[in-house]
């Protein structure tokens, strides 16, 4: 394997940021030889600077979506944690229906607009979709629109497709909910189309300009700021709060916390889960 000298990983340390808002420091030269050796051989290059000379000057921009695939792979797994997952079914959406009953009344669905803000490959949206087909059985009387957005290409394709191998599936999901909402293809499982209707999947820079038709009643946007500097997770919590519902819900990674980093949210607690809401809403 090829290694990256210390003024390269200067290089391609401010290059990812650049391109990612993903913080890496000198201790990190073996992610960048880990992820990046095979994109190294795939374009004949000689050294990371020279990799990194043709990636910046390529016009079409796929190996700048390569690096990011390459970088971004993330963690991720059904019902990672169960607690956020706990907390949205026994106590966000029950209080979040409540409300907007009282709002929309009965005589049209009842709006629900729920964004995984760093979806990865759509374990997260399938996870919060299978949540509320539990809690609400029929979803007749409710529009649910899911929306699943990640930094790599490559992720989003995965996520949209919707298809899993056995391990990724063992890896959290149930049995009893992995027959009831998967379908088997050959050696893959497929999500049903009851869920996956839901969702919508598409690419996206969290550090880009942020903004929807409509505010989102929840936000996961869970243990992507992690890899951000605090001025970055400033900004990213900041664009999310102007695109969160003014009695919304905002959902994070057990381990991040936005105390000290942002006075327009409130952390509220309940059991084990801690979550966020604007300083306005005087709901409980």
């Amino acid at each position: 394997m090829t290694s990256i000298k210390p003024d390269e990983l200067k290089i391609w340390t401010k290059y990812v940021h650049s391109i990612s808002g993903i913080s890496l420091d000198e201790t990190k030269g073996y992610l960048f030889e880990t992820r990046l050796a095979n994109l190294l051989r795939e374009t004949g290059s000689s050294s990371y600077m020279d990799l990194h000379r043709k990636v910046t000057t390529d016009a079409s921009n796929v190996l700048r979506r390569k690096v990011l695939d390459a970088i971004t792979t993330g963690e991720t797994s059904f019902f990672r944690d169960t607690s956020p997952f706990d907390l949205l079914q026994h106590k966000v959406l029950p209080d979040l229906i409540d409300r907007r009953r009282k709002t929309f009344g009965n005589g049209r669905p009842l709006p629900i607009r729920i964004w995984s803000a760093a979806c990865s490959t759509g374990q997260e949206v399938f996870s919060i979709g299978i949540v509320i087909k539990e809690l609400l059985g029929s979803l007749s009387g409710y529009d649910v629109r899911l929306l699943g957005t990640d930094i790599s290409d490559r992720a989003i394709a995965t996520a949209s497709h919707g298809t899993f191998g056995r391990l990724e599936l063992d890896r959290g999901m149930p049995a009893e909910k992995m027959s009831r909402y998967f379908t088997k293809e050959k050696d893959s499982w497929k999500v049903r189309d009851e869920i996956r209707a839901l969702a919508t999947f598409r690419t996206m820079n969290l550090l880009d300009s942020i903004s929807f038709p409509v505010k989102h009643d929840i936000i996961f946007c869970r243990n992507v700021a992690i890899y951000f500097s605090e001025q970055d997770r400033a900004r990213l919590f900041n664009s999310l709060a102007q695109v969160l519902a003014p009695d919304g819900y905002l959902i994070i990674g057990s381990t991040e916390s936005l105390t000290g980093l942002c006075p327009q949210f409130e952390a509220r607690r309940y059991l084990r889960a801690v979550y966020y809401q604007l300083r306005l809403n005087n709901g409980k």
